[in-house]
């Protein structure tokens, strides 16, 4: 089975500046990427993302870095019925993912590990 590596969450903000900041000015994180409309913050071994909000953009999201993406595939494929998701998929920024929309929620779920 698959170890998970960290669980950050995915924050939408109207104001990517002002939320960074607050991280960064309160409680000390470091920017590790910043692609304007994406961020990602770290202190020690937590993450955090910030993202723009939009019209696309404003449901609570989660982001579940594992060490093996295609065994969970393998364990979970067969049991998706009545959930929404995307199979495994490589993404540009290097990470290749899985997506699933959390039942009875409004939440998305990222499972993604580092290509190579």
């Amino acid at each position: 089975m698959y170890k998970a590596k960290h669980l950050s969450p995915m924050i939408p903000s109207i104001d990517i500046v002002k939320t960074v900041s607050f991280f960064i000015d309160l409680l000390r994180f470091e920017i590790i990427r910043d692609d304007k409309t994406y961020v990602i913050l770290q202190k020690d071994n937590l993450t955090i993302h910030i993202l723009r909000a939009g019209k696309e953009i404003g449901e609570m999201e989660f982001y579940l870095e594992v060490d093996d993406l295609q065994s969970i595939w393998n364990y979970i494929k067969d049991n998706l019925n009545g959930i929404k998701f995307k199979e495994p998929f490589d993404q540009n920024y290097g990470m290749r993912e899985i997506h699933l929309v959390i039942p009875m929620t409004k939440t998305l779920l990222f499972i993604g590990q580092q290509i190579g």
